[in-house]
């Protein structure tokens, strides 16, 4: 009869890591500058005496400008990325062919560094080696420190950083529009308010996402802005005034 052991559990064991990072680093970066870019413009218009016919339109033109050229910079960005591991790849493949044993040694380089017997390192050795897909493979990730990127990551980074700007442009320059206020001094004073909301939210939750302290990445982000705007609007009151 087999023993049972009633106060015996077994607990299975579910890692969770945080996936879409590349998502979230593109969303950081178009909002980041969304919020603070066109605010700042919009400061420095109200700080140069300027209506809120003005403001808008050129907040509207920065957007559009804004969102453009970086989502253009994202896409640059994951198309050199992409470019650069297939050329690492052809590479590697090359070296492969032309220097089995300097490979070879290097496989042994990076088992080695994991405090691994000779004999285990030897066999893992000639096992990777026998399949030449996977023994470039591993040398592209553990030599050279490369992950094969997607293939559509450019496309997508340029879309939601650009995206992410407008979103994050249409928020300091809303207050501006007629529906709001006809007054460019009222509509700075609602566009530092909402602003800095938004500029604290943001900054709390993408501190938190990446597991840093969310209240005092909110305080930075929220201080990044406002030195900006304050900046844009000083500046642009004296040379008009």
């Amino acid at each position: 009869m087999t023993p049972t052991h009633p106060h015996v559990h077994t607990h299975s064991h579910t890692e969770e890591h945080f996936s879409g990072s590349e998502i979230v680093r593109d969303i950081v970066i178009g909002m980041s500058d969304g919020l603070t870019v066109p605010f700042a413009l919009a400061a420095g218009l109200t700080g140069a005496a300027q209506g809120n016919e003005v403001i808008v339109t050129a907040g509207l033109a920065e957007i559009v400008a804004g969102s453009i050229a970086m989502g253009l910079g994202g896409y640059l960005a994951g198309k050199t990325e992409i470019d650069h591991y297939a050329s690492e790849l052809k590479r590697e493949y090359m070296e492969v062919d032309m220097y089995p044993e300097k490979e070879k040694q290097e496989v042994r380089d990076v088992f080695n560094e994991y405090g691994l017997s000779e004999e285990s390192t030897e066999a893992i050795v000639e096992e990777l080696s026998r399949d030449k897909d996977k023994w470039v493979k591993f040398m592209m990730r553990y030599e050279l420190g490369l992950e094969q990127p997607d293939i559509n990551r450019a496309r997508q980074s340029a879309l939601t950083i650009g995206i992410s700007y407008i979103i994050g442009g249409i928020v300091p320059l809303s207050s501006y529009f007629p529906i709001f206020t006809d007054n460019a001094h009222d509509g700075f004073v609602y566009s530092c308010f909402i602003t800095a909301i938004c500029l604290f939210v943001f900054g709390y939750f993408k501190t938190k996402i990446i597991g840093q302290p969310p209240f005092m990445g909110a305080i930075k982000t929220l201080f990044i802005g406002a030195l900006a705007a304050g900046s844009a609007y000083i500046i642009a009151h004296l040379i008009a005034g």
